[in-house]
């Protein structure tokens, strides 16, 4: 399916502009950067990057899309010539999909003619912006959890493709498992879920019910416990499942004092294996509210799939670099109050000392023949972070489908666990690690 549509108007009509000037084959060189992180968070998990190679690929104006353009008088008919031949030739660089990135992190690079790359900004933005929002969220959740595992399950407080896209970013965040069926075809996401109270109050009684799904699922199962009283349903849950009950779930109730109250029924009926599971509405407060008690599990839905507050990650694709008339690279940046940006092609690195993470270093650079090396010293290290994603508008297939997602899971937690330890406070603060530019 093309994406070539999902995109704002004036993408199309500078293009149309750039053409009638001459302008739209220069080279340049475009940058997507954060200027703050969303809720003044000390730091940013990067998603979406697979997705976005995947939308580029895709990024094409058939037929369909050039009459619908040519109907509603968008462009001129040389602009649509040009649309129809159009495919991304150019290079993308960036930071790896799991990636921490603080302001001013050159998350993506974006390399190709003006009319080539410009028309991409919209796309690219709109991926990055919502599935990093929900990474950086989930992250959050992740360490307040302190080990325990974390099932997304917003699938019903988000868009149906939104959804999709949450569950991946989540699962790259740290989460252990979705509800999101399609999630786990199209991504490799492990998929759970037993039963809502929809599924008791259908049955004459709460033992009809767990009587059904044991028999249906087994032992293992987890039983809802909270339909009517609390105790009475734990009592029940372990009368027809026995002591190997897999699990019950409380979805509502004042529940660090419930979680510690079933603990102790569960344990004195025998059952000091059937694990907790907590939903109900929570966020990375209530979770670390909750670690003190003797949960196993939880399940995160609304608060996640809308980045917990801060549903986009206010990410922006600027143009920082062009071709003059001669051929030399210049630099060029915006300079407006507020949102002034910094010109040139860069690349960036992380330092760190003993292994933590102390600084991320930007080094900018105009001639694009070969960026200088940076000196670091002596007691630091420096990690790379930007690697190539797409070469002559051919995606590296190692960032694409399941195994990208896997692979960038493993680097996310590979990431985090560089932070100092005052990253991980969940109060609003100063980025963990300072911007250098050189």
């Amino acid at each position: 399916m093309t994406t070539a549509l999902r995109t704002d108007r004036y993408e199309l009509t500078m293009v149309e502009a750039a053409l009638r000037s001459g302008r739209a084959g220069r080279d340049c060189v475009f940058e997507v950067f954060g200027r703050r992180l969303p809720g003044e968070r000390r730091y940013g998990v990067l998603a979406g990057t697979g997705r976005v190679l995947d939308a580029i690929t895709a990024f094409r104006f058939g037929r369909a899309e050039l009459d619908w353009l040519a109907d509603q008088r968008v462009v001129d008919d040389a602009t649509l010539t040009y649309l129809s031949d159009y495919r991304f030739t150019g290079q993308i660089e960036g930071y790896r999909e799991g990636e921490v990135y603080v302001p001013g992190s050159p998350v993506l690079t974006v390399r190709g003619t003006f009319a080539e790359a410009v028309l991409l900004e919209t796309v690219v933005l709109s991926v990055l912006n919502y599935d990093t929002a929900v990474a950086t969220a989930a992250a959050r959740m992740v360490a307040a959890a302190d080990g325990h595992p974390i099932a997304e399950m917003g699938s019903r407080r988000a868009n149906e493709s939104a959804a999709v896209a949450a569950a991946r970013a989540a699962y790259i965040a740290g989460f252990s498992a979705t509800s999101n069926l399609e999630a786990g075809r199209t991504w490799g996401i492990p998929t759970m879920g037993t039963a809502a109270h929809a599924f008791t109050l259908l049955h004459d009684s709460e033992e009809e019910a767990f009587r059904a799904q044991v028999a249906a699922l087994g032992v293992g199962t987890t039983l809802l416990v909270d339909t009517y009283d609390v105790r009475h349903g734990v009592e029940t849950a372990v009368r027809v499942a026995g002591t190997g009950l897999g699990g019950v779930r409380l979805d509502s109730g004042d529940l660090p004092a419930l979680v510690r109250e079933v603990r102790a029924q569960l344990d004195g009926l025998g059952a000091t294996g059937t694990r907790i599971t907590v939903t109900s509405d929570l966020d990375e407060h209530t979770i670390a509210a909750l670690r003190g008690t003797p949960v196993d599990a939880f399940g995160v839905g609304t608060a996640v799939v809308t980045g917990s507050g801060s549903p986009a990650a206010g990410f922006v694709y600027k143009l920082v670099a062009r071709r003059d008339g001669s051929g030399e690279w210049m630099p060029v940046a915006k300079a407006s109050t507020g949102k002034a940006s910094i010109g040139g092609a860069k690349r960036a690195e992380r330092l760190l000392r003993d292994g933590v993470a102390v600084a991320e270093r930007i080094v900018v650079d105009d001639d694009r023949d070969g960026l200088p090396e940076s000196p670091t010293p002596a007691d630091l290290t420096a990690r790379a972070l930007t690697v190539s994603l797409m070469t002559d508008g051919e995606p590296n297939a190692r960032w694409l489908g399941p195994a990208g997602v896997a692979a960038a899971r493993e680097h996310r937690a590979a990431a985090v666990a560089e932070l100092p330890a005052a990253a991980l406070r969940l109060s609003r603060g100063e980025p963990a690690l300072p911007t250098i530019s050189v």
